[in-house]
């Protein structure tokens, strides 16, 4: 219920210690400030790692087969381990529950690309459908691989826009047709961006079953590429991950024969599992940042207390009045506790804002790989204003119960 009186009284005793509020206040809004852009650095970092990141799918799987290295149930080393399509089929059959995206793929590494006057040489990646996501790949113009195309061959290409200021500087390219290694004729029939940039812009997909055909290769495939299904959180989906790479790992040695310690013959590796000590790190960092922040508060905190305190002992004979005319000590603590909660609340909002104002000035401005966008959101924010609260009712809750304890006879003697 509002009281009228009670904030008149509040202000009144502000008025009064201007000097002594405004000092605390500092305090208070500092450490709030200080917090705010700590977590907004914290973010920023963590933002940078991602970015790091993202040039794949975070959550992917990718498998290589290799030569093997070691002699194993009377096969001998050097051995050319080679997937198939069965292969990459087995392993979506069984998986099937946990895989997000699927490809597998074929590459070309040094393709000739033709269009009228202009060439130049590519990379040729034969895939599915899947792979746009799978690379992160955005289209800018047209679509991309079909599974109309795969199953009917069709010579089809989606070029990078790499690939398009090479061969096409003023032409739009959907529709045109380009000629690979010379005596093949492909059309483009889409354009995509990559954020790998100008190195992953220069490569040309194909249906997998097209390159097969055109590079003579059957039924081979050079990888296999899968997206994990996400988890309740990180941690869940990197678990899923590491165990879904490790079995599939042990399904190829198996399938290949090949010796549990050749680490050469077959790689299969896990995306998630190499970002997971970069997000532990930031996360460390994150605790460390609130431990720091939560500290400049606490000194803050301490000192609306002490204000507390020494308006308490200045207000002695007035509670001890206020006590003999019937007030009750939950009355006195409540005004204390509204006291304490007002000056720290109002001085940490500012620091919040300053800080939310300082982080939204500058995060454009701060782009490079170790931070990028540092921006408190939403829930942040909502946490500090909670802290806030608990901060200003544990500051005047001492001092609050020393006033409800004031006899009133004392009181009254008080000079």
């Amino acid at each position: 219920m509002f009281n009228l009186e009670r904030w008149q009284e509040i202000f009144d005793t502000i008025r009064k210690n201007k000097l002594r509020t405004f000092l605390t206040s500092l305090s208070v809004a500092s450490g709030i400030f200080i917090l705010v852009i700590l977590l907004g650095v914290s973010s920023g970092i963590a933002n940078g790692v991602r970015e790091q990141f993202s040039n794949d799918a975070t959550n992917r799987i990718q498998i290589t087969t290799r030569t093997t290295t070691k002699e194993y149930k009377g096969l001998n080393p050097g051995r050319r381990l080679q997937m198939t399509n069965a292969d990459y089929e087995s392993l979506n059959n069984k998986y099937e529950d946990q895989i997000e995206y699927k490809t597998s793929l074929y590459r070309n590494w040094g393709g000739q690309v033709n269009y009228k006057d202009k060439q130049g040489s590519y990379r040729i990646e034969g895939v599915y459908a899947d792979q746009q996501f799978i690379e992160n790949a955005t289209l800018s113009h047209g679509r991309f691989i079909a599974e109309s195309d795969i199953a009917e061959s069709r010579k089809v290409a989606i070029i990078g826009y790499q690939m398009k200021e090479d061969l096409f500087p003023d032409t739009d390219p959907i529709g045109e047709i380009i000629l690979v290694n010379n005596n093949i004729n492909f059309t483009v029939v889409g354009v995509y961006t990559d954020p790998g940039g100008t190195r992953e812009e220069s490569r040309m997909f194909i249906p997998v079953s097209t390159a097969q055909k055109v590079f003579n290769q059957g039924q081979n495939i050079s990888r296999i590429a899968y997206t994990v299904n996400m988890g309740k959180d990180f941690d869940e989906t990197a678990m899923l991950g590491a165990q879904m790479a490790a079995s599939i790992e042990q399904d190829l040695r198996t399938r290949f024969v090949v010796a549990p310690d050749d680490r050469v013959a077959i790689r299969v590796s896990d995306s998630l599992e190499q970002a997971k000590p970069f997000f532990d790190l930031i996360d460390t960092i994150k605790a460390v940042f609130w431990f720091i922040g939560l500290g400049t508060i606490i000194a803050g905190v301490v000192g609306v207390g002490n204000i507390m305190l020494i308006v308490v002992k200045e207000r002695t004979k007035e509670i001890g009045i206020r006590k003999a005319l019937g007030a009750l000590p939950s009355e006195i603590i409540m005004m204390i506790i509204q006291e304490s909660i007002f000056i720290t609340s109002t001085a940490g909002l500012i620091g919040l804002f300053l800080g939310v104002g300082l982080l939204e000035i500058a995060a454009p401005y701060i782009q490079n790989d170790f931070i990028n966008n540092p921006t408190v959101d939403f829930a942040t924010s909502i946490t500090t204003v909670i802290i806030l609260v608990i901060s200003g009712a544990i500051a005047g809750f001492i001092p609050a119960r020393r006033a409800a304890n004031i006899k009133p006879i004392e009181a009254l003697r008080d000079e």
